[in-house]
């Protein structure tokens, strides 16, 4: 009766359920998981809430694209960044993910397939089924740094293949894209008549300078490409569900991509108009999120090498967004160091098997936490991972 798509076990995993039971027993449990900027202690503005004082928001004027004030918005933020984004190419969605559906729809035919960064955020399979898409995976390489393993990105290539996702930086190896894997993916995309994906959401969050670094893929001329952002990282505000896209690459195919989102954007119409009316001061007062956001994942991080030096656990290389990785002693799975942390030490952190790490052992820690917990958690975990 029901589609195929629905084909993932819905049962809760180890880590899950030994959560559940130590918070219903009571259990204090300090969580270096935390993903969202609204529950994570920061000082949000009133400007916020004002930015919805609006009459113009009881009007309904759809536009498939977005309100041309909305993106306007959008241009600007990319122009104070130092990238010019015409108003032109960019299209409002709710979030990226559907981002990811509309591009999925415009790309590709049942059967066809993606090639995804691995590792990388969990969430490309269930984006992929729903659109009855095949995903493929690329290596991501660690020597003391992260990189794109280039050859493997084109021995991946099949003749089903409509799209290459970069997440940059990714998600949770904090890796930026370098000019020159940019330059190779870009020929390799033109010759083979791929497009480029970009999820750019955790761009703002370098966290050192770094000349070599791409921060957006909005000024792709060579192939078909499309970058992604939005207020859920943007400006720390995930409820407002407001994303967009940026369309680039030659003329006749960025305008015959354009025609065919605006399409595929009318028959959801799915952006609503109060975001929409209060984008530009959504975005003008998020600033002071951002920078509160950038300061704790600075300082977080400080304390951390400071915390794990001459311990058992090691932190990979990072370059920005809001994770660190941290290499610990293989003598233990990476669920049985989760499990551990969660029954001895009462330290939430997730394993490297969530990212879908392909050796062992990695756990996964999030900068954004509180910093009271997030020094209390590390002392913990480094106490736990030295004396196992």
């Amino acid at each position: 009766m029901f589609s195929s798509r629905f084909h993932w076990d819905p049962r809760p995993n180890r880590v899950t359920l030994a959560l559940a039971a130590q918070r219903a027993a009571g259990e204090r449990i300090l969580d270096l998981t935390e993903s969202n900027p609204t529950h994570a202690g920061l000082r949000y503005p009133g400007e916020i809430l004002n930015a919805f004082d609006d009459a113009a928001m009881l009007a309904y004027e759809p536009d498939p694209a977005g309100t041309p004030a909305a993106r306007q918005a959008v241009s600007d933020y990319y122009a104070a960044r130092g990238h010019a984004v015409p108003v032109e190419r960019i299209l409002l969605t709710a979030s990226t993910s559907e981002a990811y559906a509309y591009l999925f729809k415009l790309l590709t035919n049942p059967g066809d397939e993606v090639l995804v960064p691995r590792p990388s955020y969990p969430l490309f399979e269930f984006l992929a089924d729903m659109e009855s898409v095949a995903v493929r995976q690329y290596p991501l390489q660690y020597h003391g740094g992260w990189s794109i393993d280039l050859d493997a990105v084109e021995r991946a290539i099949t003749a089903r293949t409509r799209a290459i996702v970069l997440v940059n930086p990714n998600n949770p190896t904090g890796s930026y894209v370098k000019r020159g894997e940019l330059r190779a993916l870009t020929a390799l995309c033109a010759a083979r008549g791929v497009a480029l994906i970009s999820d750019e959401v955790f761009a703002d969050y370098a966290l050192a300078e770094d000349a070599n670094r791409v921060a957006t893929l909005a000024g792709v001329e060579e192939c078909l490409a499309f970058c992604m952002s939005g207020l859920s990282k943007v400006a720390g505000l995930p409820q407002m569900k407001l994303g967009w896209m940026v369309v680039s690459g030659p003329p006749a195919l960025r305008a015959e991509a354009w025609g065919k989102l605006e399409w595929i954007a009318d028959t959801y119409l799915s952006v609503g108009t109060p975001v929409q009316c209060a984008a530009a001061r959504l975005l003008a007062a998020g600033d002071s999120v951002q920078r509160q956001i950038r300061r704790r994942t600075v300082e977080n991080l400080a304390f951390a090498r400071g915390a794990l030096a001459g311990s058992p656990a090691n932190i990979l290389a990072v370059e920005g967004g809001w994770y660190i990785t941290l290499q610990v002693p293989s003598m233990r799975s990476e669920e049985e160091w989760t499990l551990g942390l969660l029954e001895h030490a009462r330290v939430l952190v997730q394993p490297g098997f969530f990212y879908d790490f392909e050796t062992e052992a990695y756990l996964v820690v999030s900068l954004l936490t509180a910093p009271d917990i997030f020094r209390e958690g590390l002392a913990r975990l480094v106490a736990h991972v030295t004396g196992a």
